[in-house]
């Protein structure tokens, strides 16, 4: 299987390092030329808490690729998602496979450019961060988990899933479950953590309340596109907030306790993040369905005063979200 892993951000680089730890032959494809030639100067790094791994990585550039591959992995942010599914439409086999480990709900968009059978969704555990040109630092311990699920008829599942089961612990299953499951998740702690500035830790202690109000309007969007479970990394979430609430917020986030968002990354730095493809994308499906999701909307649009200098990246701002 020939296989392209396009978007080296930090999770892009991170799963290329961790799956030539087993030998997996890929090219890791980035817009990024200082990040390109590190990695093929070095290898890419990944650092964990108590370890650093180099791996030898096959890196280029977009307009370097050739051939085509049986599966693309697709890494990037979503803001150019079309334009990108376009450019590497003509790399994919006949009867290829696109695997988004995107958050979102990115496959309908990337079904509309290669077809519904030919789309595939993953749902990553860890999270990343990347220090510099070919280096990437994980900023959670709670090992290495995908949920893998088919958009469309999923003749290729068992495939992608034997192959990521050679790294990974997979577990596959019903994808709209499945990508709720995160999107309760990333709705909540990486919107929250945009705007206030802090660690998925200190939402979770601080913060509970604010943040069980997204996670139950995300509940209420997943239920009304007929999820009856919400799995993710061993747990139902419907399940461990439905009876506890937000007394387990701490416990459930003690592996990403030092986790900040990578919107926030973004907006640091000065670039647009990808709100409208996470929470936006939830506040969507919403009005798809006529659910309800107010907490939601005001996170998006603070999150958009933050972008366009009408609020500031603090704790107070959440003060904001109290409607």
């Amino acid at each position: 299987m020939r296989i392209c892993i396009y978007g080296a951000g930090a999770m892009g680089t991170s799963l290329g390092v961790l799956l030539s730890r087993v030998g997996a032959q890929y090219d890791l494809v980035s817009r990024n030329c200082e990040h390109v030639s590190a990695l093929r100067e070095q290898g890419g790094i990944l650092k964990f808490a108590n370890e650093t791994v180099c791996s030898k990585v096959s890196a280029l550039l977009p307009e370097e690729m050739e051939g085509e591959y049986d599966l693309i992995i697709l890494s990037t942010k979503q803001r150019d998602n079309r334009t990108v599914a376009e450019q590497i439409k003509p790399y994919l086999s006949h009867g290829g496979a696109v695997l988004t480990v995107q958050n979102g709900l990115p496959e309908e968009g990337l079904a509309e450019v290669f077809g519904v059978d030919a789309i595939y969704g993953g749902v990553l555990s860890w999270g990343a961060e990347r220090e510099e040109a070919g280096v990437v630092k994980l900023t959670s311990n709670s090992g290495f988990h995908i949920g893998l699920g088919a958009f469309g008829a999923g003749e290729k599942l068992g495939e992608i899933a034997e192959l990521l089961s050679k790294v990974f612990t997979v577990t596959t299953g019903n994808l709209c479950e499945l990508r709720f499951a995160k999107l309760a998740t990333n709705a909540c702690f990486s919107t929250l953590s945009t705007i206030s500035g802090l660690p998925f830790g200190a939402l979770a202690k601080k913060y509970r309340r604010d943040c069980m109000r997204l996670i139950r309007e995300i509940f209420a969007v997943a239920r009304a596109y007929g999820a009856k479970k919400l799995p993710l990394n061993g747990h139902d979430l419907f399940q461990v907030f439905s009876f506890c609430g937000g007394i387990l917020l701490p416990v459930a986030m003690k592996h990403y306790r030092n986790t900040y968002s990578g919107m926030l990354r973004d907006l640091e730095a000065g670039r647009r993040c990808d709100i409208d493809y996470v929470a936006g994308a939830a506040v969507v499906a919403a009005q798809r369905k006529g659910v309800e999701v107010p907490y939601l909307e005001r996170a998006v649009e603070l999150v958009h005063d933050i972008e366009n200098g009408l609020a500031e990246i603090a704790p107070e701002t959440l003060k904001l979200l109290k409607i």
